[in-house]
């Protein structure tokens, strides 16, 4: 499947090994897609920053979550949709690591909503079935709100050589 591709890429000799070449945009959305545990940061009102960890689907240039109206997530998103994810191993000296920096923005639309709920039970499983209801996925837990992030800035760090790689989508 096709994707956007960035408007710049670059490696940054600062935080790279010699050997090290840009990550190719192609392998981060193969990691994207194939990632299960993300890491979503928010900013309080209070200006306190909020990490949690999360499911999420990639499909259309965009990484989708989720959450219940009334989780701090949510909450912070009210104030400020500024958000970064990340994804990656916590192996010091193999893997990839991804940062997704940009704006969640709600996804209310019901045609795509069952869309991404059928995108979430076939990566995630038979637990992860929502239902789609109200422009929210319904499950026995109640209402989840979900957000799309298309990313601003992405940052790529390989780790086997050492390399930082940024992609920037205009």
């Amino acid at each position: 499947m096709a994707h956007k591709e960035p408007s710049s890429t670059h490696l940054d000799s600062r935080y790279s090994d010699p050997r090290a070449t840009a990550g190719d945009w192609a392998d981060a959305v193969t990691r994207l897609r194939e990632a299960e545990v993300f890491w979503l940061s928010t900013v309080r009102p209070d200006g306190r920053p909020h990490v949690t960890p999360l499911l999420a689907v990639w499909q259309r240039d965009t990484l989708y979550f989720s959450s219940g109206e009334r989780e701090r997530k949510v909450l912070n998103l009210n104030e400020n949709r500024e958000v970064v994810l990340t994804t990656g191993t916590n192996a010091l000296d193999k893997g990839h690591d991804l940062v997704i920096e940009g704006e969640a923005v709600r996804e209310s639309d019901e045609a795509r909503l069952r869309e991404l709920a059928a995108l979430w039970e076939c990566k995630y499983g038979p637990d992860w079935r929502f239902e789609v209801r109200d422009g929210a996925f319904a499950d026995p837990h109640g209402a989840a709100l979900v957000f799309g992030v298309t990313p601003r800035t992405v940052f790529g760090f390989a780790k086997s050589p050492y390399g930082q790689t940024r992609w920037r989508f205009s």
